[in-house]
């Protein structure tokens, strides 16, 4: 009798007969079987949690470095060290992320509640809270002028509905730094929505557009990570020896080099050496984010709600004058004020505070839109 042969055409043993017993095959099947089904949706990689959770806490403490820069040439230091990177990380994460964005109605619907609805509820609620804490009852309400850190959440709409366009050109990362050039020696765009911020900050999006797996892996490898140390040292010195010399407003990218008071020739080389040097650092950063999980990975899911948060009391300190108090102004003062700015973000990006303003943030408006998406993208929905 020939033997049975397997789809690769090898012999397979023949099957025992004996009563009560199965055949390895029907064996390993009936485990299948059994074996508890997988889990529904995608596992979070706790490395980018871990990355977007450290960029946060840096934006609340430049932000708490702002106004002690004036007194202390290292706080200005470390302003602009951290200024050139933090934000940019965390651009570059969310164009990575938003790969998979191709304005199906599903995502659109996504697009319009979790960035779109959040951009008016907050750019509102700043609005009134600087008319009420900076006694400024004229402070206009503007939803095409954000004010403040609303104005991630424009860039952020602008640059996913773009997505699609990146996706096909052929050169899009370099298409992108001549539109950066250009925004920043273009003073005529004005500050509907913070275009020159838009524009500006538009390459790091396209790279996180462009990266896959492996590149974040090999800026993860050991000698990276060695040499990431004498960089950023190194980062840190220049930065000591340009606080006193160089213009910080160049590190917000919301202005052209003309409103910055030099020629608009100079917007060429601050913005491809800007660029050139934020992805150094940016580099060194993900070089020494953790990629196990720990007790700050979950805060990764939080991140927008902390950066959102904050900005009510890192504008209200100013507002109500806390930087007025002469402590504040000493090494020890300043440490304490870093360490704040960190336990405050840290807090605000627990799951508690996320459930209190998910209403806010991630609202699902399931009355605003129709039920079945596939139908409206095929144009028969009723």
């Amino acid at each position: 009798m020939p033997r049975t042969l397997d789809r690769a055409g090898a012999p397979l043993p023949p099957a025992r007969t004996t009563q009560g017993s199965e055949t390895p095959r029907r064996a390993a099947a009936t485990a299948a079987d059994n074996a508890p089904a997988p889990k529904p949706g995608k596992q979070r990689d706790a490395f980018f949690d871990n990355a977007k959770y450290l960029a946060i806490v840096l934006v609340a403490m430049g932000h708490a470095w702002e106004p002690l820069r004036d007194d202390s040439r290292a706080a200005a230091a470390l302003y602009i060290a951290v200024y050139t990177f933090h934000m940019p990380a965390f651009i570059i994460i969310s164009g990575y992320f938003s790969r998979s964005f191709d304005a199906s109605p599903n995502r659109l619907k996504r697009l319009v509640t979790g960035v779109a609805v959040p951009y008016v509820l907050f750019e509102v609620a700043y609005s009134l809270f600087k008319r009420w804490a900076n006694d400024d009852p004229t402070h206009p309400i503007s939803l095409l002028d954000p004010w403040y850190l609303v104005w991630f959440l424009a860039a952020l709409f602008i640059w996913r509905l773009t997505t699609p366009l990146w996706k096909l050109v052929r050169w899009p990362l370099p298409l992108s730094l001549a539109i950066a050039v250009l925004a920043s020696v273009s003073p005529d765009i004005g500050d509907d929505l913070d275009l020159q911020r838009v524009l500006q900050f538009l390459p790091f999006f396209v790279l996180g557009l462009s990266l896959k797996p492996e590149h974040f892996r090999l800026v993860r490898r050991r000698e990276v990570r060695i040499l990431a140390l004498p960089v950023m040292a190194s980062a840190l010195v220049f930065a000591y020896w340009a606080a006193p010399r160089m213009n910080a407003a160049w590190f917000y990218r919301r202005d052209s080099a003309q409103e910055l008071g030099v020629p608009g020739w100079v917007g060429l080389p601050m913005t491809l050496g800007m660029f050139a040097c934020s992805l150094i650092l940016v580099a060194c950063f993900f070089a020494w984010v953790p990629g196990r999980h720990m007790w700050v990975t979950a805060l990764g899911a939080g991140t927008l709600y902390g950066y959102l948060l904050h900005g009510f009391l890192a504008k209200g300190s100013r507002f109500w004058d806390w930087y007025e108090v002469d402590w504040v102004h000493t090494p020890l003062g300043a440490i304490a004020l870093t360490l704040f700015a960190a336990a405050l973000i840290t807090a605000l990006c627990t799951p508690p505070v996320q459930r209190m303003f998910r209403w806010a943030m991630e609202p699902k408006m399931e009355w605003a839109f129709r039920r079945d998406a596939a139908a409206v993208a095929r144009g028969d929905g009723r």
